[in-house]
């Protein structure tokens, strides 16, 4: 059995716990995680952490999030003269995006006086600065992912201050809020943490940027390897025309979609020397450069803009930092066997608006 896999049965059958979440879209509980079986049957053990130039804490464990979600009831608004979606929200208690969606409102959310709005009752939490999604789900032992949906949230999943986030009817404060995320990532050495949310490829996708103040300017992503800080959103790129290209040279050992048992690769595994350099697929801004989605040990995380997204596992070396800019073919490190690796391989994925798609049709014929 071979890591990065997602069990087909559990998605169709909707369920919120997940085989193998680190691979799987959205947040799931601790307990879904399975070590990896190797071919000679013993479990493989994460290896060694790898070497991240410029590492620091990850974003969403620089700010602790209290839990003080709010209670709205559900009504019926009827739209006056001069209102806004944002100020309807503030008046009510309810999130403007939360209102747009049951609303089947879209942007720029043109109002009509004597319109009636469904204000959705619920639980909705007010983001302060610096707070990111995935702090947020886990103050309240929720998916991230879930969040998202409830919200409709969309690229570049930037907070801002003041804004209403929907939550789930399962929220609940969670007994160790305030405290910040701190190891709540599983690893094969700790897979019990009560009310533990693993962090995966979507959940950082979408979910670690911090929040800011509405109209603050987001900084342009840079050259340099410098870290940025956590308090400060990495730009995304908005539109991407170009093309993608292996990240390195090897055989496919494992090819996206299913793989047996019931099981679905959402990317595939290319076979690398340990210490192999890996290189970008396309231009684009590092999005996140570490070691906490522990199924893929070292990970990067490049975004493209129109919501494409490729993703680089197992490193055993990381050359880049949080918002830098990279072009396609610049060195981001080398591969390895960090994670649950059983051998050294990249793990290499394509995302389209978050959902995984075969890399292999993206990239040129070998």
């Amino acid at each position: 059995m071979r890591n990065h896999f997602r069990s087909a049965a559990v998605l169709t059958a909707g369920l919120g716990t997940l085989l193998l979440g680190g691979c799987i879209p959205g947040g799931v509980s601790q307990q879904g995680i399975q070590p990896e079986i190797t071919e000679a049957g013993n479990i493989a053990r994460p290896a060694a952490e790898p070497q991240v130039v410029g590492s620091d804490a990850p974003v969403w464990d620089s700010r602790s999030v209290s839990p003080r979600a709010a209670d709205v009831i559900g009504t019926v608004y009827v739209v006056q003269p001069g209102d806004t979606l944002r100020g309807i929200g503030n008046r009510t208690g309810a999130g403007s995006e939360a209102i747009a969606a049951a609303n089947a409102l879209s942007p720029p959310y043109m109002l009509q006086p004597g319109q009636q709005l469904t204000i959705p009752g619920g639980r909705y939490h007010a983001v302060s600065q610096g707070e990111t999604g995935i702090a947020i789900a886990h103050a309240y032992g929720v998916a991230w992912s879930d969040i998202v949906e409830l919200n409709a949230l969309a690229e570049p999943y930037i907070l801002r201050i003041g804004q209403r986030l929907k939550l789930p009817a399962a929220a609940a404060a969670m007994a160790a809020a305030p405290s910040a995320v701190g190891p709540a990532v599983a690893t094969n050495a700790n897979p019990s943490r009560i009310g533990a949310l693993v962090v995966n490829i979507d959940d950082v996708v979408t979910g670690s940027q911090p929040a800011i103040a509405e109209g603050t300017a987001v900084p342009a992503a840079r050259s340099a390897r410098a870290p940025v800080s956590a308090a400060v959103p990495v730009s995304v790129p908005r539109a991407f025309a170009g093309r993608f290209a292996w990240p390195i040279t090897g055989s496919v050992l494992t090819r996206y979609g299913p793989v047996g048992k019931g099981q679905i690769s959402n990317g595939i595994d290319i076979s690398a020397p340990r210490g192999s350099p890996f290189r970008a697929a396309a231009d684009g801004v590092v999005s996140y450069a570490g070691s906490e989605v522990a199924i893929y040990g070292g990970l990067i995380l490049i975004s493209h803009g129109d919501g494409w997204v490729s993703a680089y596992g197992h490193a055993e070396r990381i050359d880049v930092t949080r918002g830098q800019a990279v072009k396609a073919g610049q060195v981001l490190g080398a591969a390895g066997q960090s994670g649950f690796a059983e051998t050294p391989k990249l793990h290499f994925e394509l995302r389209k608006d978050r959902k995984p798609v075969d890399p292999l049709l993206y990239l040129p014929k070998s």
